[in-house]
């Protein structure tokens, strides 16, 4: 998985948390997704960049990969950004978030679930918050650099 070494648990400490969705049954399979190498993309929404004041991801950015229990799994590079409006997001990123999307369609609509459930509404602190074809956003690939599974 990876050909780098090994990094320091300091170097790791430093690293910004790369979370995909929230604690439970959805992250632990896209971590196992990420893991087993069949997700290599994903999806943010700008707004939530914007809520959080955090910049958006750039090429060569690393984070760090937590599961479920916040534990760390992997270390992860940026190998590219678009920002794109919803209606713009191509079949070959919905195949490569790894979840089992089979075009554009299935994957927006699992997308717009996600997106206007309460957790995220309550993220955002947008109780009636909704994506539509305009929506900003962030689609973003990475490969994973260091698996840190065996580190502990």
């Amino acid at each position: 998985m990876t050909s780098e070494s090994m990094p320091f648990a300091a170097d790791v400490a430093e690293l910004p948390k790369a979370e995909f969705a929230f604690p439970g049954p959805l992250r632990d399979r896209l971590v196992a997704a990420v893991l087993d190498g069949s997700k290599t993309a994903t999806t943010g929404l700008v707004a939530e960049y914007e809520r959080a004041g955090e910049p958006l991801p750039e090429v060569g950015d690393r984070s760090v990969l937590v599961d479920s229990e916040e534990r760390p799994v992997a270390v992860l590079e940026v190998t590219g950004v678009r920002v794109v409006p919803l209606a713009r997001v191509d079949t070959a990123h919905a195949v490569d978030e790894g979840e089992g999307y089979a075009g554009v369609a299935e994957w927006r609509a699992g997308h717009e679930r996600f997106w206007g459930g309460a957790e995220m509404r309550a993220a955002l602190g947008e109780p009636d918050f909704a994506v539509d074809d305009t929506t900003p956003v962030v689609l973003e690939r990475f490969r994973v650099v260091t698996d840190l599974r065996g580190a502990g």
